[in-house]
């Protein structure tokens, strides 16, 4: 006998940030469908992947949320990483095949002296192990065919790296990058540095742009909490933007920005800026925007040649009373 389906439930319109500290083995996908699901939420979004052999911080967008998930992928990542020296393997982490061990006859000091040489700008070969797309089609892809493909060296920035631990031939460290650095790839430069290779054998994202695991929480202890304390770990929208500098703006003006109009700076009365969490405040910058008399986000815009421009707007941010 057939089994009657269960009604779907309701999906609802929520806006909000949720901290994911995903586990291993789970894709990001995979991670924002469970939540999505654990939520009811009508409209989710991630920003940005983090690979099924990483764990740590997945920011979630939720609702208008989803409008300013771009500024997290090109936010800065911070994350702690285990290499091991001695060992290369096809794909720069635990997952390939090795092709080629050494003897690691380095100490500490060679060590710090080679992460040294990977601060600042430097230039990386994306790994073929990768979804960065040639001709349309994913680099693993030509990978698991037993393909290479040429690759073109890009630019990143290596902001921090330090040295937390090394019992070799194992050896941690922490690394703050720019957008587009292959931590694996890092490892295996590193450990072409100390003549003995390298590969990933760990990784865990601790920061995404301002946003860390402080706060962030796990796909099983959402889905051990009752309804309201599931959305109660939900973040405001406007927490992907807090290295926004912020204009507050009175009634009438609050109500022509949100029609879309561009505004004279000189014009508004009263205007209020104050400085970024980074202590910006260019007359040139894109801004978020808050109705001055309750505090709500109206949106993302850009200050320049004396206008305030916008960019994004929350279409649902409540008009006054």
């Amino acid at each position: 006998m057939k089994q009657p389906q269960r009604p779907r439930l309701p999906r609802r319109a929520l806006d909000g940030v949720l901290l994911l500290d995903k586990g291993l083995g789970l894709s990001s996908n995979d991670a924002l469908v469970r939540a999505k699901r654990l939520f009811l939420a009508q409209k989710a979004g991630h920003t940005g992947t983090l690979d099924p052999l990483a764990s740590g911080l997945l920011p979630l967008c939720f609702g208008e949320a989803t409008k300013f998930s771009q500024d997290l992928l090109e936010a800065d990542k911070t994350y702690e990483a285990t290499m091991r020296l001695g060992i290369r393997t096809s794909t720069g982490d635990a997952e390939g095949e090795v092709l080629q061990t050494s003897p690691v006859e380095v100490g500490i000091a060679e060590i710090d002296a080679a992460l040294a040489r990977f601060r600042g700008r430097i230039s990386q070969v994306p790994p073929m192990h990768s979804a960065l797309k040639r001709d349309g089609k994913p680099l693993y892809e030509y990978a698991r065919a037993g393909q290479v493909v040429e690759r073109a060296a890009r630019e990143v920035t290596i902001h921090a790296l330090e040295l937390l631990g090394a019992t070799l031939p194992d050896v941690t460290f922490r690394v703050t990058c720019s957008k587009g650095t292959y931590v694996r790839t890092l490892a295996e430069d590193i450990g072409a540095a100390l003549g003995c290779g390298a590969h990933l054998v760990a990784l865990r994202r601790t920061g995404v742009g301002t946003l860390t695991l402080d706060h962030a929480v796990t796909l099983e202890a959402l889905e051990s909490m009752e309804a309201g304390a599931r959305d109660a770990c939900l973040r405001p929208v406007d927490a992907l933007l807090t290295t926004f500098p912020v204009v507050r703006l009175d009634a009438e003006a609050a109500k022509r920005f949100l029609h879309g109009q561009r505004l004279r700076l000189a014009d508004l009365t009263p205007i209020v800026v104050e400085r970024s969490v980074d202590g910006s405040d260019r007359a040139d910058t894109r801004v978020r925007v808050y109705r001055d008399e309750d505090g709500v986000l109206l949106g993302v815009a850009r200050a320049a040649d004396g206008v305030l421009a916008p960019e994004r707007l929350v279409v649902t941010a409540p008009k006054p009373a």
